[in-house]
């Protein structure tokens, strides 16, 4: 079974050596996404609700491109910056995703200056 990458312009580019998702079987990794618009380079909104948005969008991109969606998602891990920023999150998460729901973390972390959330998503395809 060959491990491939998946690559997308739609969501940031990595700024490592990473892919933004790497497939083997039917077992789809997405790297964590970050709150930056692809077009611009630059972090989507001061709030946590903003990057948010943002950073599903890019999840999606990276799913799209692997023929995926939020449906094969299994497994979701969220890093926030600040504790206080919870509520505010999954009131904008609970708003983005749908049943049935993945299982999902969220752990508190350092991101890079401005950054307010990070995703990252395990995904199972039929194929």
């Amino acid at each position: 079974m060959t491990k491939t990458t998946i690559s997308t312009e739609n969501a940031p580019t990595p700024v490592a050596a990473y892919a933004q998702a790497a497939r083997k079987g039917n077992i789809l990794q997405v790297a964590g996404q970050v709150g930056l618009d692809p077009a611009t380079g630059e972090v989507a909104g001061g709030t946590v609700a903003e990057q948010a948005r943002q950073t599903v969008r890019n999840l999606e991109a990276v799913l799209k491109a692997a023929g995926a969606s939020l449906d094969d998602v299994v497994m979701m891990r969220v890093y926030l910056t600040d504790t206080g920023h919870f509520a505010e999150f999954n009131e904008t998460y609970n708003a983005l995703v749908r049943e049935p729901f993945a299982a999902r973390t969220t752990v508190y972390v350092g991101l890079p200056a401005g950054l307010l959330v990070e995703i990252d998503a395990l995904a199972v395809l039929d194929s």
